[in-house]
């Protein structure tokens, strides 16, 4: 369980500090060129990864308690797998998309109490009139926009033929990135992620070892 541990912390780490510093020194809608193609751009999500919304307040709340369930099953399936000595392959994909999850199940927790909501400027830090949200009411922190081409698509599409587009338009964080990547992973890999013989020889020789 160590490396879980390890990797849950470093991604935790890396997700919250970043939203601290996105909400304390950048005003809301704010952008910050980092390449061409690479802004860091601020904006507050109300409901699921990437901007997606779901279904007002009380949708939130739901999607909150059951991004809560979703990470006790997942922390609970890891321990699991680590005990039975499963693969490397299955376990840190899903560590990854267990502190994804929980990065933003902070956010959606606790910022709203933390953080106040100023029509000017940039958030304070525990503010002296209280947070801009109840419990479990808070909006997720997304910063990073990469915009890897934008133009207008040509006539002769159909449909879309002269509309403007950007190409991945998503504003995302660490812990959507942490998400992503150990879903991927185990897309492309799930072959040797649910190896069960491989996972068993791994036990045997664990057994025989100790």
């Amino acid at each position: 369980m160590k490396k879980v541990f390890l990797i849950s912390f470093l991604v935790l780490a890396a997700d919250q500090a970043l939203k601290f510093w996105v909400k304390t020194h950048m005003y809301l809608g704010e952008k910050i060129p980092v390449t061409s193609w690479f802004d860091l751009h601020f904006v507050e999500n109300p409901g699921m990864a990437f901007g997606m919304e779901f279904g007002g307040e009380a949708g939130k709340l739901l999607l909150t308690l059951f991004r809560i369930v979703v990470s006790v099953l997942l922390l609970w399936l890891i321990r699991n797998l680590t005990r039975r000595h499963a693969s490397a392959t299955l376990v840190i994909p899903l560590t990854l998309i267990f502190a994804g999850a929980v990065g933003n199940i902070i956010d959606s927790m606790f910022y709203g109490l933390v953080f106040n909501d100023p029509a000017v400027g940039v958030a304070t830090f525990l503010p002296e009139g209280g947070g801009y949200a109840p419990l479990f009411h808070g909006r997720v922190v997304d910063m990073f926009y990469f915009h890897f081409w934008q133009g207008v698509l040509p006539q002769w599409l159909p449909i879309w033929g002269g509309e403007p587009f950007v190409f991945f338009p998503a504003v995302f964080n660490v812990a959507d990135a942490a998400v992503s990547v150990g879903f991927v992973w185990l897309l492309l890999f799930q072959g040797k992620a649910f190896d069960r013989k491989d996972s068993y020889q791994k036990s045997d020789r664990y057994m025989s070892g100790c």
